[in-house]
């Protein structure tokens, strides 16, 4: 399968500066990027799809780092449906599992969580909804959960856990647990802030986390209850290297302090733009785009920067290869526009004023899912896709 996107305007190759590519057109083939370079030099007839972006901007597909799968294309917690093909929609291409809490009845033994974490992993290794690549099996941190058990696991395909919702007495308890997980090779969310589930009542606060050191504090500024400033100032300048996950779903005002604080502090690649959803908030098909419109118009993010921080500094994070545009990497990308009656000029003026980007191709494993967003408004430009024979 072969893939022409020939005429683009502005683009961002996933860094943190919002890097352009070099040239105004991408070849993708077998599902990865294959080419890069000039529009002139492409020959669309020697392609079976061609995108023509009529000046519109190209970003890799936004990967959301705080996503609640359970089975199959249906949250539990919504009792929703079909939900993965309106993220999509929203412009997320990837996602990546925040544990499976949500599942009914879900075990807390230790043979339980090994074996929920590992069926999660197999379910949707080969299984994309909608397109939609999901990187599940989050085993969830419970007493009892040895290193042996955590080398188990890597052997078995499981990389990533979450600390919160065990049944620990007290959240420093996770402190060797997270420790011995992260010596396995397991990346490792914690749980940021007062309780997010009604059958909880814990809270995890600055101390915990940076005793913990997980790879990612998830949604540092609340799930939904935020942690104090003091707080936020403490995770920011003694947490290291620990991500700083803000979610569409928690506190805006403590996301604003956390994204000033980063930048003030010379970190802003610890910054992971993420929905936090499905879950009690709702269904966010547009939470990634929106909460990155809000952090680039009343909060201190360029456009640019927004981008980075749900694309290549996600990657970066968690090791994964999609996120940037370079040859060789996953064909998981976007076009996206100042929206039709925005006074914008492009995706990233648009996300400055506030206005919600237009996505208006989605493209995953170098397939174009959709020419035109169900969800966000039109774009500006008339992008254009065609289906042509090879030859």
């Amino acid at each position: 399968m072969s893939l022409a996107i020939i005429n683009l305007g502005d683009s961002h190759c996933g860094d943190l500066v919002g890097s352009p590519i070099k040239g105004d057109a991408v070849i993708c083939a077998d599902g990865t990027i294959a080419w890069i370079g000039s529009s002139s030099e492409v020959r669309p007839g020697e392609h079976e799809t061609v995108v023509d972006a009529a000046g519109a901007t190209l970003a890799p597909g936004l990967i959301d780092s705080h996503f609640h799968n359970s089975f199959g294309d249906y949250t539990p917690r919504q009792n929703a449906a079909g939900y993965f093909e309106s993220y999509l929609h929203g412009g997320m291409t990837r996602a990546i599992s925040a544990s499976e809490i949500h599942v009914p009845g879900r075990p807390r033994d230790v043979p339980g969580v090994k074996a929920l974490a590992i069926t999660a992993e197999r379910c949707f290794r080969d299984y994309h909804p909608a397109g939609v690549t999901l990187h599940a099996g989050s085993v969830i941190l419970e007493p009892g959960l040895t290193p042996n058990d955590f080398a188990e696991l890597r052997r078995h395909g499981v990389w990533l856990a979450k600390a919160g919702f065990g049944s620990f007495a007290h959240p420093m308890d996770y402190v060797p647990v997270v420790h011995a997980a992260r010596a396995a090779g397991l990346v490792v969310m914690c749980h940021t802030g007062g309780s997010s589930l009604p059958d909880t009542k814990e809270k995890i606060g600055a101390n915990e986390i940076i005793a913990m050191h997980p790879n990612v504090a998830g949604h540092v500024n609340g799930g939904p209850t935020a942690l104090s400033v003091e707080e936020n100032a403490r995770i920011v300048s003694e947490g290291g290297d620990i991500a700083l996950q803000v979610v569409r779903a928690g506190n805006f005002r403590s996301a604003l302090d956390i994204v000033k604080r980063a930048i003030d502090g010379n970190c802003l690649e610890r910054v992971l733009i993420a929905s936090d959803s499905p879950s009690g908030t709702g269904l966010l098909s547009l939470g990634m785009l929106s909460l990155m419109a809000e952090l680039a118009s009343v909060g201190p993010l360029s456009g640019r920067q927004a981008i980075a921080a749900a694309t290549g500094s996600v990657s970066a994070v968690y090791g994964l290869q999609a996120g940037r545009i370079e040859v060789g990497r996953p064909a998981d990308l976007i076009v996206i526009d100042a929206p039709h009656g925005s006074s914008a000029k492009d995706a990233f003026s648009a996300l400055e004023l506030g206005d919600v980007a237009a996505v208006a191709v989605a493209i995953t494993q170098g397939i174009v899912r959709f020419a035109r967003s169900r969800n966000t408004p039109p774009p500006m430009r008339r992008v254009r896709v065609s289906d042509r024979g090879s030859g």
